[in-house]
């Protein structure tokens, strides 16, 4: 641990501690109401309005909103008479019984029940209307599952359209200018690297998503991976009782025509809850890409490339879960979930490198083909137990996870040399390669929750994964028509890591203001072994991620927030993996196995006016900043893809959002990001790399409600040129459009959208430091029309209404592999 030792944790610790103490001290004691609403089941309702009544003339006092686990707490209360009045969507109105509060005395009141209005429905109608982008206190949440632009998309394509989120040339994640995202689904660690979490989220199917958070500074309850924040997908999870399910068939079209299927069915009785979800599409995508590169030799001569490339990629996916929820009592609910995919997928690409002396001369040239066929098999299994131990709050929730990834590809390369006049220079160079990877994963994770006295919480909690890898690539080359093993290429890798984690929290509020205080100790043993070349290396370290959060509200239209948390991001193993990768014969990628963890130290600062209008400035700086590079060498003329550790990068940024009402049928969201990031490194390839620039993100969606039916979204998102390491990446646009009509049965739902309406999103990038001087253009398959209709069927009887709400962000927090 590097910067940030124990002994200033501590002292900081200890001034906080002071400062809550002073505040403690200086504020009287607070009487507070506590209690649960259940159902007829006794089942928690969550996220019901609660209303408190001074007697006798039934003025309200107070309001909140119950948690997830049902319990409300009603604060800062004077001496009176008072009854408590719930209400929720689909259900009666309750009003409890009379209850006396006296000075100084804080009371639970017993819990209350409250009955559904109507058992059945002829028209469901329990639909909110969910704004697409909502900023919480400590996230800003995208609502995935209404809106007409995400219909038809994958996980991937939905996450390029999240407020602050960039993608590269190769899917890899930016937040706000910063590499380094921890991506979750369903609050659990995927576990997986870039190139393989990008073929997760292209296999997940859009119309299965819920919700999708952006967690730019997570409590220490989260793993501390993640420099720039963590991105929490959510899946759908039925709300109805009964036996219902929904059918989603859909279509698109660019190039070539693509098409998506997903079924989900569930099942609920008495304590008892069955869930089934299962997706199937398929999709052929191409990217065009041009790669320009300028190579000047030790004698200064200059070598000029020209390559055009072709990357068609057909895919098959398909992604399952199922699982059930037992009620064994009131307090203790047990359930398990199975998910996982079988996916397809081919790449026939095609490459043609144009070789000069001088800008646009061709004096020879060559042309690889790849065929490359692959499969992606993931299995994985949670058991899950959650206990209330009392109804003030008290719970003990535990988690157990297995997952195990195959993957294979097979390649075939050839590449033919020729002279200008298209005459062959010398034999074709004929390249397989096998590589089955496997990855299995065991995780486990405890976490408890304890209220103390005066508003006083604890949250202690611990976890432990063991991930292995096991990358063996086996490749041989074409000698006289036979193939023989080729030992430069071939490569067994195997990478461990185990991590054990713990953590602790605490969370004291006042009348107007509420302070978090956090503590993660992190202790890593990895090891990687290249068996073929006899090579070990391993690690052991441990570390401390502290936590802060205060925030303060001013009045009840101004509030504000500060935060801090310290992060890291540890390498993954293919970027550790030292063999040579084969992509042709200029171009190469290898791993770095001696590549540090990074770690971060995040600020920012929270503004909230009247509950809509956000503004946010950040800073962070980073050690040993995980940078991926291009890397000439100018003997061989060849391009290396590589990671390499950057000593230091800051990160300045300001983030304003805000929804709008033009009219009452046309509203919408505004978010602006801007940032200006720093790059400092001595010796990088002979050199002293100092940059930095100023980047803006701008993204704007508006909603038209054309009719009682109908409605439509459109939206526009501007990325500005920014940096990356030694990189420079071009500015690009997108606009995307799309319609949706709910049919009179109330059932049935038909979606139309475009995306990229103008094909105006590029991947574009220059480099130039050093030896590099490469610039590379990149056109992706993005405009494309989709087509999609939704039928939900089955019983209508109503369960717990999903409402959105300030307690929304509480969500996601109780069961997963964080």
């Amino acid at each position: 641990m590097k910067n940030f030792t124990l002994k200033h944790f501590v002292f900081l610790l200890l001034f906080i501690l002071s400062a809550v103490t002073v505040m403690a001290q200086s504020i009287k004691p607070q009487i507070s109401v506590t209690g649960s609403l259940i159902d007829e089941k006794s089942k928690p309702v969550d996220f019901a309005t609660i209303s408190l009544l001074r007697m006798p003339d039934s003025t309200i006092i107070k309001g909140t909103l119950t948690n997830e686990t049902g319990i409300f707490t009603l604060t800062n209360i004077t001496v009176g008479t008072y009854v408590i009045k719930a209400s929720n969507v689909g259900y009666q109105t309750l009003t409890s019984g009379p209850f006396l509060i006296s000075e100084g005395s804080s009371i639970i009141i017993p819990p209350l029940k409250i009955y559904i209005a109507s058992q059945t429905l002829n028209i469901v109608t329990i639909s909110a209307s969910k704004p697409l982008i909502e900023r919480k206190s400590d996230r800003t949440i995208m609502n995935v599952a209404n809106s007409v632009l995400a219909s038809g998309n994958s996980a991937l394509e939905i996450l390029a359209r999240a407020p602050g989120v960039t993608l590269d040339k190769d899917d890899n994640i930016s937040l706000k200018g910063k590499k380094g995202v921890t991506v979750m689904l369903n609050d659990k660690l995927t576990y997986l690297s870039p190139a393989q979490l990008s073929s997760l989220l292209r296999s997940t199917n859009g119309n299965t998503i819920q919700f999708i958070e952006i967690i730019t500074n997570p409590s220490a309850k989260y793993d501390a991976a993640g420099n720039s924040g963590i991105i929490n997908i959510k899946l759908k999870k039925n709300h109805q009782a009964g036996t219902n399910g929904t059918v989603t068939v859909g279509t698109a079209y660019g190039r070539h025509w693509n098409d998506n299927t997903t079924f989900s069915l569930n099942h609920e009785e008495d304590a008892f809850n069955l869930f089934a979800t299962f997706s199937h599409n398929d999709n052929k995508l191409y990217r065009d890409i041009n790669t320009r590169r300028n190579v000047t030799d030790t004698p200064g001569i200059n070598t000029y490339f020209n390559q055009v490339s072709t990357f068609p990629t057909t895919n098959h996916n398909n992604s399952y879960q199922f699982g059930a929820d037992y009620d064994m009592s009131k307090r203790n609910n047990i359930g398990f979930l199975v998910n996982g995919y079988f996916n397809s997928e081919f790449d026939d690409n095609l490459s043609t490198t144009y070789i000069g002396a001088k800008p646009g001369q061709v004096d020879s040239y060559q042309i690889t083909t790849a065929q490359i066929p692959q499969t992606y098999r993931n299995f994985a299994i949670n058991l899950n137990d959650k206990f209330k131990v009392d109804t003030a709050g008290q719970e003990l929730t535990v988690d157990i996870d297995y997952s195990k990834i195959n993957n294979n590809a097979n390649a075939q390369y050839n590449t033919g040399f020729f002279l200008s006049d298209g005459s062959a220079m010398s034999a074709p160079a004929i390249l397989r390669n096998q590589l089955p990877s496997v990855i299995t994963i065991h995780a486990a994770k405890l976490d408890y929750v304890y209220p103390l006295a005066n508003k006083l919480k604890l949250e202690i909690g611990a976890k432990y994964s063991n991930v292995k890898t096991d990358n063996d690539l086996q490749a041989q080359k074409q000698v006289n028509g036979n193939y023989v093993n080729d030992t430069t290429l071939t490569n067994h890798f195997v990478y461990t890591e185990k991590i054990e984690a713990a953590y602790l929290n605490l969370n004291k509020s006042f009348e107007k203001t509420t302070v978090q205080i956090g503590l993660r100790s992190e202790h890593t043993d990895s090891k990687g072994e290249l068996y073929t070349q006899n090579q070990v290396v391993h690690r052991s370290y441990l570390d401390f991620f502290p936590s802060i959060f205060i925030n303060q509200t001013i009045n009840e239209k101004n509030e504000i927030g500060i935060s801090y948390g310290r992060r890291i991001d540890r390498p993954n193993y293919e970027d550790l993996n030292p063999f040579i990768y084969y992509i042709d014969s200029y171009t190469s990628g290898k791993g770095n196995p001696f590549l540090n963890p990074q770690y971060s130290n995040n600020f920012e600062l929270n503004y909230t006016y009247n509950k809509t209008i956000n503004l946010s400035i950040g800073y962070s700086q980073t050690s040993d900043v995980i940078t991926q590079l291009l890397l000439t060498d100018p003997v061989t003329k060849v391009v290396v893809f590589t990671s390499r550790n950057l000593q230091k990068q800051s990160n300045y940024n300001v983030n304003a959002s805000s929804p709008f009402t033009i009219t009452k049928w046309w509203t919408g969201n505004i978010n602006a990001t801007g940032f200006y990031v720093t790059n400092k490194s001595n010796l990088l390839l002979g050199g002293n790399l100092d940059n930095g620039k100023v980047a803006f993100l701008g993204q704007l969606t508006q909603n038209f409600q054309l009719g009682k039916d109908t409605k439509a979204e459109f939206m526009t998102k501007y990325e500005s040129s920014s940096i990356y390491g030694i990189d420079l990446i071009k500015s690009h646009y997108s606009n995307d459009v799309g319609f949706s009509y709910n049919f009179s049965d109330k059932k049935s739902n038909l979606k139309f959208s475009v995306s990229d309406l103008f094909n105006t999103l590029r991947q574009d990038l220059t480099s130039k430091y050093q030896t590099n001087d490469i610039d590379i253009r990149g056109k992706f398959e993005t405009r494309i029309a989709r087509l999609t209709f939704t039928y939900n069927f089955g019983s209508s009887l109503i369960k717990r209404p999903e409402h959105v709400s300030g307690a929304d962000d509480l969500k996601g927090r109780v069961k997963g592999a964080n």
